[in-house]
């Protein structure tokens, strides 16, 4: 019995576990967070100080969990291609971090500018990171990965309106410990990780870890013969866990992070005879010389730098007190983190100022948190966790952009201070029937600067809001027999208003104050199962959720320049359903799977931004503004079916070794990036991994080879409309002609390589 329970935390990643479960996690929890009982084949994570496991399958809400064995299994590295294995969630990269989106269930934050939280938030060991960018590295010394889907503000505060990532690292342990892992692919990536932990004596322990990877990209620049659209990190953790007494323990922990990327956005799609900027002879065959520009072009021509250089780093202080049978739990941090970015504006090598038109800005943030919390026995059936909560984030953002076209020159700055008070009650009033009520009460204080140097005479704004808010959550559990668990819930979600600080900040905008906050209202019905001595699991969870003065960037184009704008949109409302399996077929065998089925729709959209091109027979109104109605429209970036499958077969091939066949498939249908936009739109793709190798039976080492993409399919992690920079004539105001760039993913074309692993 205890291999199927194996196989399903080592491959299926199904799991559930409350949120205020979450909030009794032990220092040493993630190591131990998918860990079988040996007596009763139960699949378990860990709760408390205590290492008290339960079954997972027996708690009411929607949260996938990912081990790095699947990590490695679905050939995911990045933060970015998380979306492989979580059928819910979205990842859209962008030419830098910061640009890009993380979306759950079709609802995320499309927006650009300093001080706008994600619909979705991000936490690495229990801790909020302030700059969604910071996440978008390298899976380094990951003990587990869960992804909470649905509002989450009620517990893990306002950046949870959609739901919540949650990162945990390695935890030190008792005994010494050391894992390491070395990759190298033919299309020349290589990097390694590794971890240290272990006692220094009785009463303290360790964590030392430390990751580096390179690729070149997948892209080459036809200037200088370089390829581009690759990434370079180098990454530290530390930690010491010292017990204090029997009943006190203290874990600190530092972090640092080094890294560079580079971008390669090719051209797919370009109207023929399209001047750029409508100046003559800029053709495609000046600026892009050498370059077939096709859906399979991987050439760009780049004469300026494009990339991004990050480096962070972030210190926590962990306090665990057990006071008779409660416990209390402290969280104090501080992280700081700069990312300079840098974009060939104009994407060519024309000749003269027109090709070299660049953009040049960075990101500046810095995130002071506190939390204390009050947790119950997680055994009793009257169970509670109230805590409180307190950050502190501020964010600068210098820009400029030019010198020829689409000027810009600012600097803005961003503040926010928050309290919050939150709590959460499960009581088993009936045996078998739990009933959850949990609440959360916060005030926000926002502020902002913004300079605009481009202006002939410099003018500058400041402005600052409070703000307060509510949020709960109603739950109902029923244990209908010991391997059928039935519930049902109600969560309001919220995210705070926040400030547009973008490319064309006027008096308008300051005068018009911040944007509103965005809210939710989700309902959810699950079902919990196992068949089969446990040898089958299959839940199944209904979502329909709300949202109100959904926060999402539109897109503002002013004399040619497109830029970047935050609104509140007006309604949203996605639904669906998510399906999670695995199965033990054989001793040896294991089988698991998950997909999503969504439906995400505008629901009031009245005003929105036209697409470049869009005509009037396209919907697009010719007033000034344009604008077209988005209202009943599928929302961007909202896949109807997404899917995942995995399969393992370990057959013994002596006393000491067994094989290791792997497969996986991905799969997610039709999407678009820019709504109703033909030039962004993703066909339907499924990807297909293999990897063959060996392994020590007590799984000390394995070696295997993979390929990933089998079967050589093409697709794109983000389409661009750049039509706006290209022109039918040089005749002045002449038509804008297609012109469409897109980011290639890591997988674009087929690869291989070699993995190497040990654990002892």
């Amino acid at each position: 019995m205890r291999t199927l329970a194996l196989a399903a935390s080592f491959l299926s990643g199904v799991a559930h576990a409350t949120a205020a479960e979450e909030h009794r996690e032990a220092a040493t929890a993630p190591a131990q967070a998918a860990k079988p009982v040996k007596d009763d084949n139960e699949i378990i994570v860990t709760t408390t100080a205590q290492k008290r496991f339960e079954n997972i399958q027996n708690v009411p809400l929607a949260v996938q969990v990912v081990t790095p064995a699947q990590l490695e299994a679905q050939g995911v590295r990045h933060f970015q291609d998380l979306g492989k294995v979580a059928p819910s969630l979205t990842i859209r990269t962008a030419e830098n971090p910061v640009n890009s989106n993380v979306s759950l269930r079709g609802v995320g934050t499309y927006a650009f500018g300093i001080g706008v939280e994600s619909s979705v938030a991000v936490t690495v060991d229990g801790v909020p990171l302030a700059f969604q960018a910071r996440a978008f590295t390298d899976l380094p010394d990951v003990a587990m990965i869960e992804v909470l889907r649905g509002p989450q503000s009620t517990l893990y505060g306002k950046a949870a309106s959609a739901g919540l990532i949650k990162i945990m690292t390695t935890q030190p342990t008792n005994d010494f410990h050391v894992k390491a892992n070395l990759l190298a692919t033919d299309d020349k990536e290589y990097g390694g990780n590794f971890s240290v932990t272990g006692p220094i004596n009785e009463t303290l322990g360790y964590v030392f870890s430390a990751s580096y990877s390179n690729w070149g990209g997948n892209v080459r620049n036809v200037f200088d013969g370089k390829d581009v659209n690759g990434r370079e990190t180098l990454s530290t953790r530390g930690k010491l866990k010292w017990k204090a007494s029997p009943d006190v323990v203290f874990t600190a922990s530092a972090n640092y992070l080094n890294g560079n990327t580079t971008v390669g956005r090719p051209f797919i799609r370009m109207a023929p005879g399209a001047l750029l900027r409508g100046q003559p002879g800029l053709t495609a065959d000046v600026i892009l010389p050498g370059i077939k520009i096709d859906p399979l072009n991987q050439k760009v021509a780049n004469n300026d730098r494009a990339g991004t250089k990050y480096w962070g780093w972030g210190t926590m202080l962990r306090t665990d007190i057990n006071i008779g049978k409660m416990q209390v739990l402290g969280l104090t941090s501080y992280d700081k983190f700069r990312m300079d970015d840098y974009v060939d504006h104009d994407d060519t090598v024309a000749p003269g100022p027109y090709g070299r038109n660049t953009q040049v800005g960075a990101f500046k943030s810095h995130l002071f948190t506190q939390e204390v919390r009050l947790l119950s026995p997680g055994t009793d059936a009257f169970r509670y966790a109230l805590g409180v909560y307190y950050a502190n984030v501020g964010f600068q953002r210098p820009f400029k952009r030019g010198p020829v076209f689409s000027l810009a020159d600012w600097f803005a700055t961003s503040g926010s201070r928050q309290i919050a008070a939150f709590g959460q009650i499960d009581w088993e009033f009936v045996k078998n029937l739990t009933a959850t009520v949990g609440g959360r009460a916060q005030n926000e204080r926002v502020k902002y600067s913004f300079l605009d140097k481009n202006l002939a005479v410099p003018a500058s704004w400041s402005g600052h809001a409070s703000d307060n808010a509510t949020t709960y959550r109603l739950g109902l559990q029923y244990q209908a027999m010991r391997d059928v668990m039935l519930f049902g819930s109600y969560a309001t979600g919220y995210k705070g208003q926040t400030y547009d600080l973008t490319t064309g900040f006027n008096q308008n905008r300051a005068d018009a104050g911040p944007i509103r906050p965005e809210t939710s209202k989700d309902k959810e019905i699950g079902v919990r199962t196992q068949f089969f001595g446990r040898r089958m699991t299959f839940n199944v969870t209904y979502f329909d959720t709300n949202y109100k003065d959904l926060q999402a960037q539109t897109i503002e184009t002013i004399n040619g320049t497109s830029n970047y704008r935050l609104t509140n949109v007006g309604g949203l409302n996605t639904k669906g359903l998510e399906f999670e399996s695995a199965a033990r077929i054989l001793h040896d065998l294991t089988i698991s799977g998950a997909a999503t089925y969504l439906d995400a729709t505008y629901t009031s959209f009245p005003v929105a931004q036209c697409y470049p091109l869009q005509t009037a027979a396209q919907g697009c109104v010719q007033s000034k503004p344009a604008y077209q109605n988005l209202t009943g429209t599928r929302a961007i970036q909202a896949p109807e079916w997404k899917a995942s499958a995995s399969i393992e077969y370990t057959p013994a091939l002596t006393e000491k070794l067994n094989g290791v066949f792997q497969g996986s498939w991905q799969y997610q249908s039709s999407l678009n990036y820019v709504a109703r936009d033909p030039e962004t739109f993703q066909p339907a793709y499924s990807i297909f991994n293999v990897s063959v190798g060996v392994r020590d039976h007590k799984r000390r080492w394995e070696a295997t080879l993979f390929v990933n993409n089998l079967f050589d399919k093409q697709y794109y992690q983000s389409l661009v409309n750049t039509a706006s920079n290209f022109n039918t004539s040089s005749v002045a105001n002449a038509p804008n002609t297609i012109a469409t760039q897109a980011v290639l993913p890591r997988d674009f074309r087929r690869y291989a390589g070699i993995r190497f692993g040990m654990n002892y």
